[in-house]
């Protein structure tokens, strides 16, 4: 299979998959949900909480973060992490157009 020509597609349909495919693990999800429900930083609890591997659990925090959804800071020897306001303020912004841009066809299929 060739690769996919993302250079063929608008920004913001880039822009829209590389937030979507962020999201499209129920682990990142989870992570997620955790760090909203704690409504703070959080800082390395998520083995306990999730029940995965660290490994597993930074590699997911790292598309995370790649994708922007979360920004992190460093303090000592930790890393924490939180929402990133403006970007999740631009995936609900892009994830509500593309849902509301469908209008609904009558006698279709």
């Amino acid at each position: 299979m060739g690769l996919t020509k993302t250079e063929i597609f608008s920004v913001e349909q880039n822009r829209l998959a590389q937030l979507l495919k962020a999201l499209a693990h129920p682990a990142r999800v989870a992570i997620l949900q955790h760090i909203m429900r704690a409504n703070t930083c959080i800082c390395g609890d998520l083995v306990e909480e999730l029940g995965l591997a660290q490994a597993t659990i930074s590699q997911h925090l790292k598309e995370l973060k790649n994708a922007g959804l979360i920004q992190g800071t460093i303090e000592g020897v930790s890393v924490c992490y939180c929402i990133h306001p403006e970007n999740w303020k631009l995936l609900e912004k892009e994830v509500a157009g593309f849902i509301q841009s469908y209008k609904g066809i009558s006698g279709c299929c």
